[in-house]
């Protein structure tokens, strides 16, 4: 059996509850031995439900370390969670990319762009091999939607600067070019987030915290399309971190990882300059 290591700032979260399940029911649909084994988290108790490690490793039948170190050295492979503490990557990646090991980074990768590039050259320098997405990349709705002339995607969540990363994963997998600036207008708890990219294309991210995840497209071949995005992404995403632990290869261009990060990060700041173009 293949052993799993999960890092977090606290265990018992949305992620890591769902994880292991997930892990589970894929390894059953697609012939693989991986297991959750080991866990670490930096906060003993949960802010979101008031339970502990011990009692979470208890429950999920995993085995809790005392250190990163020890999780890393006994682990085949790692998962780096704190899915809304991206703040605390950085620290994690530190510790855990010095062993080589593939390791996924859950979203947000990073609070902002510098940091993101900081967590890649650690990668470089120790030669693992890493990656991270939100699961929204893995939408089946967004598939036929590549080099997209135009976009515009809808998204909530509690609060932008945790969940407007789906959709800036959206935006990037399927406008295919780099982004040159952001603008952000706000109504209330809603946000409409314009991005220009390179060869006049062009993005609209609608968040509010009532709203669904959609995707409104004009193809490459001019045609448009309006698609609401099905369950089932997150058993995409658990199936490519299988197999990219198995075989080590990305599914995709990893600097797409970076321009997502730098229009999240524009986004988060456009906040504090409504109505205004930001270059990026």
């Amino acid at each position: 059996m293949k052993t799993i290591g999960f890092v977090d700032y606290y265990i018992s979260e949305w992620h890591a509850n769902n994880y292991p399940q997930w892990i589970k029911e894929q390894c059953e649909l697609l012939g693989k031995d991986f297991c959750v084994k080991y866990a670490w988290a930096e906060e003993y108790v949960s802010p979101v439900d008031g339970r502990n490690t011990d009692e979470w490793c208890q429950d999920f039948g995993v085995e809790k370390c005392e250190s990163i170190a020890e999780l890393c050295e006994k682990s085949d492979y790692i998962l780096v969670l704190a899915p809304s503490n991206p703040e605390k990557h950085l620290a994690y990646a530190s510790e855990v990319l010095k062993y080589g090991k593939h390791t996924y980074i859950d979203k947000t990768f990073s609070p902002d762009y510098a940091t993101a590039e900081a967590i890649f050259e650690i990668a470089r320098q120790y030669g693992t091999k890493f990656f991270s997405t939100s699961a929204l990349r893995y939408a089946a709705e967004l598939e036929g939607l590549e080099n997209s002339n135009a976009i515009i995607t809808t998204g909530g969540g509690s609060n932008i600067e945790e969940y407007i990363v789906h959709q800036t994963e959206m935006v990037v997998k399927t406008i295919g070019a780099k982004a040159q600036a952001v603008r952000v207008e706000q109504q209330g708890n809603q946000y409409v987030c314009s991005v220009a990219f390179e060869n006049d294309k062009k993005a609209t991210m609608v968040y509010s915290p009532a709203y669904g995840f959609s995707i409104c497209a004009e193809t490459a071949k001019g045609e448009s399309v309006y698609k609401p995005a099905g369950a089932g992404y997150f058993n995409s995403l658990i199936a490519d971190i299988l197999n990219f632990y198995e075989s080590g290869e990305v599914s995709f261009d990893p600097q797409q990882t970076l321009e997502a990060m730098k229009i999240r990060e524009a986004v988060v700041e456009g906040k504090n300059h409504l109505g205004e173009w930001k270059s990026i």
